[in-house]
Order: structure tokens, then C-alpha cells, then sequence
């Protein structure tokens, strides 16, 4: 075997690998918003999870990746280990899509494939068919890196050293061994099946041989999981875990079938099986959808196992922390999406409901609810840094029905936290009421729990209609806003004429101080709702 033969053995597996990402990664900014839709699908019940975790892997062509989507959903209780487990399951029989794709001899069409996706990146001004054509671009490519291998590996046959040393693998431990290193190395058992489809496809591997193999790269393909949970909650170390064992005990189960009946499921393979590479992919497939019907009636077993394992409740060390934006969640669109709208939307309820404490501690004159709501301030100052740091760092890759609206996430963000700033002037309002003894007359304060309760309810609907895409409020929430600058402009006059008539303390001047807080507030309440919608449209 000469260095010739090596650059081209290695160049071939760096397109292949090129191809596998650019399609991964073409589809996921194509439909990365749907994706999160489905993901959402599989809180209903465990065996949705497996079609879910089927479908969403065969999509994005990695179980890796799933299964770090799934370890960071946990992490930050989107989902529960139970819903977890049936994702797990499904994303395991959705990665051999990726091997019965490349065992398909579509290498003289693949230069077809690279030419289209190039002229659709390349003439086209319009981002979704740029998209698609990565897509189409990434699959040309894989193949390509396919056909390279093939004819390298054709060479390999005339090493007698090199053909000893794959000879060794005939011993079914070593076999395992080889599969689990060559998995944790290249992240991805797609890609190690794909490699060992052009090797039996060329005569150097035997399909026997091949089972054992296979049986490791799915035990290595639980390496990306597991290093995503170690600086996780214990229930994301749970999760990786689960994907961990369900390979682990099935691959055993499948060795301890295949030690004496061998042969007969070779046998039974090859009958369903036109080719080598064929072979390799059904065997993936079989064996995949084996573990699932043996292990899905024991999964609260698995769940059990893990929580035995690794035991107790998190110990929270921080006082302020991310409860959905969690680990290494930029590697995925769909998780990056719905982590930080779910984010933005905690945010906001906590803006919300430090501004109604302030107006609490307002009309009741309590020192503790300030000083409560002086503290929830700092948590949402610390949620707006960290959440604008997380979108910088997401921003370039985004889905394209996302990256649209991402100035919006960060004016969203913004509002929320002035939103903050004025619960906490409130406060502060509120404060200098109790130490000036301001009292306001009877109609004054009517008129502030009035005008505050129509601005709160507007906040609210914002709310709902930013994080929720709901369209249905934004016309109240105009009229909100509207109805509230009409009393903005009603009550100072008012508390003007109560002020000549000697009808309220002058003291109470801090009125139209409030008042002008609560207008400012309306304001980017309807901001927040109109961030990813155009507002002229609803006018």
C-alpha cells in the first residue's frame, strides 16, 4: 500500500464525512423550525418518541446528533427521562438510513449531484434554494468520497501485511473493540458503517465479520451523548446513559444470537441482500429495529437503572442560572431555536411578574416586596446578557426561518429587560411613598390600578404572541397599547385639575411619574409582540 493509495483512501473519507455534514447541516436550516415542531411530538408518549427519534435521525442523518439534542432537552426539562428514552430508541433505527444510502451504487450519477447543488448555491439569490442545493451538493459529495475509498481500498488487497492485519479481525472481541474506536474517533457510526460498505463492497471485510463491527460503532456512537452530559444536570448524565445501556444490553443480546447462529443469520441476510454493501446496511437496519422490539418493554428498566446509578437532585451552585439554554447547544439549529425562545419566554414572565410585585408593593406599601423585586432585577439583567450571548453565538447558524427574525430575538430581549428596569423604578416609586408618607386620592388610585391592569394584560398577550407565533392578540394588543396612551394622556390631566383643586397632597406628583412608566412599558410590550411579525399589516 503506498502513500498514493493512503492520500486517496484519506481524501475519500474526508469528502464522504464533508458530504454527510453539508447534508446534515443543508436540511436542518432548510426545516430546522419544523424539526422543533416534531421534537415537540414526543412528549405524548414513548412510542411516539420512537417514530419521532426515527424520523427526526433519518432527516438529519446523525443519531448523534440526536441523542445531544435529547441529553440537552433533559438537561434543561423539555423533556423528561421517560420521553427521552423512546427518542433514544428511534434515533438508533433512523441512523441506518445513512447506510442504506451509501450502499446504493450511485457513483457514476454522483457528479450529477455536485453540479446541480454548486449551480444552485452559486445562481441563485434565494436562501432556501441555496440551502437545498448544500443539500444536494452534500450528497453528490458523499458519494464521491464513497467512490474514492472503493478504488483505494481496491489496493489494498494486493498488502499482504495489510490484509493480515484486517484477517485478525475475525475474532468477534476485536471486532467489537475496532467498531467502538473507530466510532469515537470519527463521531459518528454512520460514517464508520459507510466505510465498512465500501470495504465489504471491495472484498476486504467478510459480512460476518461485519456484524461485530457494527455492534461496536453502536456502542461508540454514544461517545458525543456522554461527553455533552458531563457538564450537565445528573438527569442529562441519566439520558446519556440510557443511550449507553440500550446498546450496550442489546448489543450483548445480538452477540450471544450470533456466537451460535451465526451462519444462519449471514445466510438469511444475503438472501435479502443483492450485494456485500447491501449487506452491511440491511444488517445495520435489522439489528437496529431488534434492539428497539427486544429493550422498548423494558424501558422504565433502563430509566431505573440510570436513576440508580446516578443518584440524588442537582445541588444548585449559582444563585442566577439558564434553565433551557443548557451544555453545547449550538451544534444543532432545532435545539438552539426552541432552547432560546423558551428562555426568552422564562425571562419574560419573570419581567412580568416583578412588575406586578412593584405595583404591589406600590399600592400596599410593603418594604419586603421592594426589596424582593429589587433582587429579581439582578436575574433579569442576568438572563439578558446571557441570552444575548447565546443568539450572538447562534446567529450564523440558524435555520433560515429563523435567521430572518433574529434581530428581533435581540430586541425582544431588550424590551424585556426595560421592562425591568421600569417594575424596578416602580419600586422605587414605591419606596419613596413609604418613607414621604405620599397618600393618593381615592380616584388617583383607582386611576393607576386601572391603567396598570390593561398594560399588564398587554404584556402578557405579548408574551404569548412572541413565544407562541400567535397572531390572534396582536390586534387587541394595539388596542391595548392605544387605550392605554389615551389614559396615559386622560390621567394626567386629571391628576393636573385634582392637583389646582387642592384634591391629592402635592407630594403625590410622583402620579405622573408612575404613569408615564406604565405608557413606556405598553410601548414595548407591543414592541415584543411585533418583533417577528410586521406591524403595518395588522393596523
Amino acid at each position: 500500500m503506498n502513500g498514493t493509495m493512503v492520500i486517496e483512501l484519506l481524501g475519500g473519507l474526508g469528502l464522504f464525512l464533508y458530504g454527510m455534514k453539508l447534508m446534515g447541516e443543508g436540511i436542518e436550516k432548510v426545516a430546522g423550525s419544523k424539526m422543533k415542531t416534531i421534537l415537540e411530538w414526543c412528549t405524548k408518549n414513548r412510542l411516539v418518541g420512537v417514530i419521532v427519534g426515527t424520523i427526526f435521525t433519518a432527516i438529519i442523518q446523525s443519531s448523534s446528533a440526536t441523542t445531544v439534542m435529547v441529553v440537552s432537552f433533559v438537561n434543561s426539562g423539555l423533556m423528561n427521562l421517560m420521553q427521552a428514552v423512546g427518542v433514544i430508541m428511534g434515533a438508533n433505527i433512523g441512523t441506518t438510513v445513512t447506510a442504506q444510502i451509501v450502499s446504493m451504487d450511485l457513483d457514476a450519477i454522483a457528479p450529477i449531484f455536485v453540479i446541480i447543488g454548486v449551480v444552485m448555491i452559486m445562481f441563485f439569490k434565494n436562501e432556501t434554494v441555496k440551502k437545498v442545493g448544500e443539500v444536494v451538493f452534500g450528497f453528490g459529495t458523499l458519494f464521491l468520497g464513497m467512490t474514492m475509498m472503493k478504488e483505494a481500498m481496491a489496493g489494498i488487497r494486493d498488502s499482504a501485511q495489510l490484509m493480515s492485519m484486517l484477517g485478525s479481525l475475525k475474532n468477534p472481541f476485536f471486532a467489537v473493540l475496532a467498531g467502538l474506536v473507530l466510532t469515537t474517533i470519527l463521531q459518528s457510526s454512520s460514517a464508520t458503517v459507510g466505510i465498512l460498505v465500501s470495504m465489504a463492497a471491495s472484498g476486504l471485510l467478510e459480512v460476518s465479520i461485519c456484524f461485530y463491527i457494527i455492534l461496536g460503532c453502536n456502542i461508540g456512537a454514544c461517545t458525543s451523548a456522554i461527553l455533552v452530559s458531563l457538564t450537565g444536570k445528573k438527569n442529562a448524565k441519566r439520558a446519556a446513559l440510557i443511550h449507553l445501556f440500550f446498546n450496550i444490553i442489546g448489543s450483548i443480546i445480538i452477540i450471544m444470537i450470533l456466537l451460535p447462529f451465526g451462519g444462519q443469520v449471514e445466510s438469511a441476510i444475503n438472501q435479502i441482500s443483492n450485494t456485500p454493501g447491501r449487506a452491511i446496511a440491511n444488517t445495520h437496519t435489522l439489528f437496529k429495529i431488534f434492539q428497539v422490539i427486544i429493550l422498548f418493554p423494558f424501558a422504565r428498566g433502563l430509566v431505573k437503572l440510570t436513576e440508580w446509578m446516578i443518584r440524588g437532585e442537582d445541588d444548585r451552585s449559582e444563585q442566577y442560572e439558564l434553565k433551557y439554554i443548557g451544555m453545547d447547544t449550538t451544534a444543532s439549529p432545532a435545539v438552539a431555536v426552541l432552547e432560546v425562545t423558551n428562555e426568552i419566554k422564562r425571562m419574560g414572565e419573570i419581567a412580568n411578574y416583578n412588575l406586578e410585585r412593584s405595583m404591589d408593593a406600590l399600592m400596599d406599601k410593603d418594604r419586603d416586596i421592594i426589596n424582593e423585586v429589587f433582587e429579581r432585577e439582578h436575574e433579569v439583567d442576568f438572563l439578558s446578557r446571557r441570552i444575548t450571548d447565546f443568539l450572538v453565538r447562534v446567529n450564523e447558524m440558524l435555520p433560515i426561518s429563523e435567521s430572518k427574525h433574529i434581530a428581533g430575538y435581540f430586541h425582544v430581549v431588550n424590551d424585556l429587560e426595560r421592562i425591568g428596569d421600569h417594575a424596578e423604578n416602580i419600586a422605587e416609586f414605591a419606596a419613596t411613598r413609604i418613607n414621604e408618607e405620599i397618600e393618593f386620592s381615592e380616584q388617583g388610585s383607582k386611576e393607576l390600578q386601572h391603567m396598570f391592569d390593561i398594560m399588564n394584560k398587554q404584556v402578557k398577550l405579548s408574551i404569548e404572541a412572541f413565544t407562541e407565533r400567535n397572531e390572534n392578540h396582536l390586534k387587541e394588543i394595539m388596542e391595548l397599547e392605544n387605550e392605554v396612551d389615551d389614559l396615559e394622556k386622560k390621567y394626567q390631566k386629571n391628576h393636573v385639575r385634582r392637583m389646582s383643586k387642592n384634591e391629592c397632597s402635592p407630594k403625590a406628583a410622583i402620579f405622573s411619574d408612575l404613569i408615564s412608566n406604565f405608557e413606556r412599558v405598553s410601548d414595548h410590550a407591543t414592541n415584543i409582540a411585533f418583533a417577528t411579525f410586521r406591524e403595518e399589516e395588522y393596523i
